[in-house]
């Protein structure tokens, strides 16, 4: 009877999909973004940093979230204590967390926003503000 209701929970989740975090180095996003004809999108983050870990908790699972960031960028998240995120933190002058990036395909910053916004719609508009302004330059 269990085995049954599997599918179902499995389907509830995907249809409330928050952010989808691409994998691999800098580089590799950087090409994606260039396929896929989009701005990237980066959490910089640490992993002792309490406004961080509520990003990850409470606003990225939002699936309005997702709806929204999916579709608009490529989207990736860099430990700035950690491998490539010591000299990408470095580079973009990062000096809180967490500091949310949108930079072209080439890495270019295009702008960015500092400390964790208290809600999915917050933070969308956030980002939206960000993406408009950065069209006016």
């Amino acid at each position: 009877m269990l085995l049954l209701l599997v599918p179902v929970f499995a389907s509830a989740q995907e249809k409330s999909e928050g952010m989808k975090f691409s994998g691999g180095d800098f580089k590799t996003v950087k090409a994606e973004a260039v396929k896929a004809k989009k701005p990237i999108f980066i959490d910089i983050y640490t992993t002792w940093c309490p406004p961080c870990k509520f990003l990850s908790a409470n606003i990225f699972p939002d699936s309005e979230v997702g709806k929204y960031m999916n579709a608009t960028f490529v989207n990736t998240k860099i430990d700035a204590e950690k491998g490539e995120g010591l000299d990408i933190a470095k580079t973009y002058k990062i000096e809180a967390y967490p500091t949310m990036l949108i930079v072209d395909a080439d890495g270019k910053e295009l702008g960015r926003i500092v400390g964790a916004p208290r809600n999915p719609k917050e933070f969308i508009t956030k980002v939206k503000e960000t993406l408009e302004a950065s069209k006016k330059k």
